[in-house]
């Protein structure tokens, strides 16, 4: 069975990125399954991924051959399953930092270079004039004013840094199994009828929700008739070494500081956001009764998976070991729709995991 596929995947940093820089991948693809009802996400002029029946005009496109199938693929199941760590929410403020200590450093300088203009205001005069001398030299009494300042954001990070890594050698010491779950599938929906966590552990509440994970970096270049020995295309990066423990780029286009520090372990412990994203209302969970999670309030796809676009579904429970906050992942299968889908506007979620605790 063919059918094609347009893919034009966000960036990394997609917000500053203009999309129609970054090539749009046309592929016909060959599979011996049949494909899912048409879909699309996304405008012609920006990020879009679509999948759709052949045309007579399709036939200059370039043939995959790839493996269509509701089950979940492999790497997914390596790096969106299980339990995950929250990173530390100090990344966060150290991020939001970033921008006005620059600010400040910047002024600084400013002031310093116009300071005989400012000999009539006492306290600017002071500022740039009163200098203190450390050694053989004299430091202006501005510098430790904004140089701690600027370094705030580095120090905060270094912080947050080592407290995961505290977090994930914890939990590599003291594992946890995955949680008794009876669940039922519906219709965009999910309804959870017993829940049991292993000892330690507080359910907090849960939701579902569906994004578009990144395609396979092999499957890109070869529809760009490109390879990794040559420059990649915009919105891509060259690979990165194989000790590396990143999860993005072993698959697509992650280009860029996905995560922070992760532990070596035999997967990733903190969770990367899917990009593209979208997500049913948080719920919480009441002892003893059954719950139902509902999906997007826009209708999307059901699960597929293919080398190009893989549409993946997903349980997340929230939940706290002690101080730690975590989430347990588990991918899901929502059936197809008879009905063509075109999602207007594609979810568009940041690319940074620390930015906020809620940003998967």
């Amino acid at each position: 069975m063919e059918s094609v596929q347009r893919v034009r995947y966000p960036s990394f940093d997609y917000a500053n990125i203009d999309p129609s820089s970054i090539p749009l991948v046309e592929v016909i693809v060959r599979s011996d399954s049949s494909p899912p009802t048409p879909f699309r996400i996304g405008r012609e002029d920006n990020w879009i991924v679509e999948w759709r029946d052949k045309t007579p005009e399709d036939e200059h496109l370039e043939i995959i051959d790839s493996v269509t199938t509701t089950a979940t693929l492999p790497f997914l199941m390596g790096t969106r399953n299980g339990w995950y760590i929250e990173p530390d929410p100090m990344h966060a403020i150290a991020r939001r930092l970033i921008t006005p200590t620059v600010i400040l450093l910047i002024s600084s300088l400013i002031i310093h270079a116009i300071a005989p203009t400012l000999t009539e205001i006492d306290v600017l005069s002071w500022l740039t004039q009163k200098t203190y001398k450390i050694g053989p030299l004299d430091y202006p009494a501005l510098i430790f004013i904004t140089f701690p300042l600027f370094l705030l954001p580095i120090i905060l990070r270094s912080v947050a840094n080592s407290r995961d890594i505290r977090r994930q050698n914890f939990y590599i010491q003291n594992p946890l199994n995955s949680p008794m779950i009876d669940y039922q599938i519906n219709d965009r929906s999910l309804t959870i009828k017993s829940l049991k966590v292993p000892e330690n552990v507080e359910i907090i509440g849960g939701r579902i929700q569906v994004g578009v994970a990144i395609p396979e970096r092999e499957t890109i270049l070869k529809a760009l008739n490109r390879n990794d020995n040559t420059q990649p295309p915009p919105g891509m990066s060259t690979p990165l070494p194989e000790r590396r423990i990143i999860s993005t780029e072993e698959h697509g286009t992650g280009v860029g500081e996905a995560i922070p520090t992760p532990v070596k372990y035999s997967r990733v412990l903190l969770l990367e956001p899917m990009r593209v994203r979208a997500r049913g209302d948080f719920m919480k969970f009441i002892d003893g009764e059954s719950i139902n999670l509902q999906g997007p309030s826009e209708r999307w796809p059901g699960s597929i998976y293919s080398s190009l676009i893989a549409l993946h579904w997903e349980l997340i429970i929230y939940a706290k070991r002690g101080n730690t906050k975590m989430r347990w992942v588990k991918p899901i299968i929502i059936p197809n729709s008879e009905n063509t889908i075109n999602i207007e506007t594609m979810p568009l979620r940041n690319s940074r995991s620390e930015i906020s605790s809620d940003s998967n």
